[in-house]
Formats: C-alpha cells, structure tokens, sequence
C-alpha cells in the first residue's frame, strides 16, 4: 500500500484529545491543521474526529490513533475514559483505514524522526548506526517500549516493564521497599517513578520524618486532589526541601531503571526519556548523580557511559509518533 497523501493521526487521553491532519514531505510528517478538544465534553471519539473534520472528511485517506489504553483486536477501552474505540466503525465513519495504538506505542514510533530541537542530550555516548532504541516513558504511568532496526526502518516493540518488580540500589531505596511493601505488596516501578508515584516518595520521606513538611505546604496539599503538581513545581522552584529530595529521589530511580532497559534490550542506539515528567524535572535529570545512577551496572558500567540518553521535550510526541506510525505502509497492510 502507498502512503497517503494526507492523514489523520490523533492522541487520545483522559483529559484531552489532540487531531491533526498531516501531509508528507520527504520523511517527516507536516501538519496541514490541528486542534485539541477536552475528551470529557465529548460521548466518543467518533464525536471528536466529526467535529474537526467538518467538511474535509473526504480528503482523509488514511488515520492512526494512539490511545491511553490497551489496544485488542482493532478495540480500544480508553484509561480514565469512558470511551470504547473501535477501528472498524471509525473507519467506515471516515470511509479510510483506520488503525489503534497504545499511546506509549504511538510515541515510539516518533523517536526516529524527532528532530534535534525535540530533544535534549544528557549523555553523548557514542550510538552504535541503527542500534536498538528504547524508551522509558514516566507520565501518569510508568511506559516502557523499544525499537528494533531491520536496515530499512525501525520495529516497535511494547511491554509492561513499568511493573516489573522495583529493585532499590542504595540504603534509602531499601527503606523505600520496605515502606511501601508494607502498603502495596507488590512494588513495581511505576509505584516509584511515575507522576502517580510522587506522592508515594513525599510520604517516605515525611513518614520517616527524613524531612520535616512545612506547615504552609500540608495545608497546601490538603487543599488539592492531585498532590503531584504541587510537590513537582515546589521542588523544581526549591521552596522545599522535602519536595527537591522527592524529585532528587524520583530521578536516581529513573536513571537506574534507564539503564536496566538498556542493558535488557542492549539499547546501543541510545535511551529515550519521554512522558510528562522528564521535561518537568529537568534541572534535577541533568545533575551529575543522574548519570552517575545510569551507568552504575557493575562490569557493564563502561557500556552504559557509551549509551546516549536523551530526553524528549515535545510535548507532542504521541500525535507526531501517530502520524508516523500512518505514514508507514506496512503498518496498513491486512
């Protein structure tokens, strides 16, 4: 099949979704039109693309949603969403193919055509030509994929690594463990490295009386919902030191899962780190001891100084990665 002359590609999340019309021009994407609609005010997705097609429905020859969720057979059950996705009837609506991804899936499909000013480079490394690529995505979750290279272009690979059993590397990660065993059973790392794991590291901290909370952030925090943000934003501006020890703590944890992803997937191409929290968190990712907990894999730490480790800054990277993921042919085959 030959690739469209233009697409629809969309990013489907619980509390926004962003369409966009693409045409192609060499290897990139190029956005023709774009919107974004608040997902909650809508009944279907059906409803969402309707809206923003308007009269152009006719000139879309292909779409390519990524979603929040698990994808089965052509059927997605969006997460915080009570949207049920289906292709088929997405596609006899747009009277195109139509094909569903996991969000996750979505962005990496995005990492090898990202440009430069996407990105920022943590670690150089020395990236081996068409070497395998992975991708470690803390957002609300913790998701977790990898890229594989057949010489013509790049596979993606998903998993459910995120909730693969965390493994502390230092005293105070023990502590952690152990805190949290006693709360959950099980800790994955998406327990710990994740926007929903940020309130599990504050109260550590607090609970072990490791740093005292301020009285002005606990009304603070009583007054919100979502405490993340708030922990998030205090420690970045250094109001706090609860929460730049939080975020302190957040980071070592995420280069040490960066860097068992690479060593699992032999990701000699490099490590990407995407999802809403990295570009957060910046100040804290570029400090010495991130790298230092990146490569620290005993005989193998001469290998992970080699790896690249970037971090992804466009904060639409799922729409782009779902529109490249339409704009390959192989992808649409039956």
């Amino acid at each position: 099949m030959v690739n469209p002359k233009t697409l629809l590609a969309g990013d489907i999340g619980g509390t926004k979704t962003a369409l966009a019309l693409y045409s192609q021009d060499g290897v990139s994407p190029v956005v023709i039109k774009k919107s974004r609609f608040a997902s909650q005010d809508y009944a279907s997705l059906a409803e969402v693309v309707a809206q923003f097609l308007g009269n152009s429905a006719d000139t879309v020859e292909r779409a390519s949603f990524g979603i929040a969720g698990p994808v089965v057979d052509g059927v997605a059950h969006a997460t915080n969403l009570a949207w049920v996705v289906d292709a088929r009837e997405l596609s006899a609506q747009i009277q195109a193919p139509v094909r569903l991804l996991n969000d996750l899936a979505a962005i990496a499909h995005a990492i090898p055509f990202l440009p430069s000013s996407d990105q920022e480079v943590l670690n150089v490394g020395k990236p081996v030509f068409q070497g395998t690529l992975a991708v470690v995505a803390p957002g609300t979750g913790l998701g977790e994929a990898f890229l594989t290279s057949s010489g013509k272009r790049y596979h993606v690979h998903a998993s459910e690594g995120g909730h693969a059993s965390f493994s502390p590397t230092t005293s105070l990660q023990t502590e952690l463990l152990q805190f949290l065993q006693e709360r959950f059973g099980h800790v994955s790392f998406e327990r710990v490295c994740s926007g929903s794991g940020i309130p599990n590291l504050y109260a550590f901290l607090k609970e072990t009386r490791k740093y005292p909370e301020p009285n002005w952030l606990a009304e603070a925090l009583n007054q919100t919902t979502d405490p993340t943000p708030l922990i998030v934003e205090v420690g970045v501006e250094k109001r706090a030191e609860i929460c730049i020890a939080a975020l302190d703590l957040f980071a070592q944890i995420l280069a040490n899962e960066a860097g068992n992803m690479a060593l699992k997937t032999l990701a000699d191409g490099g490590i990407y780190l995407a999802g809403g929290m990295p570009g957060r968190i910046l100040p804290f990712l570029r400090k010495a001891q991130f790298l230092h907990a990146f490569t620290q894999k005993g005989r193998f730490t001469e290998m992970l100084q080699n790896i690249p480790v970037h971090v992804v800054l466009n904060p639409e990277s799922a729409l782009f990665g779902a529109a490249c993921h339409g704009f390959e042919p192989e992808n649409f085959d039956d």
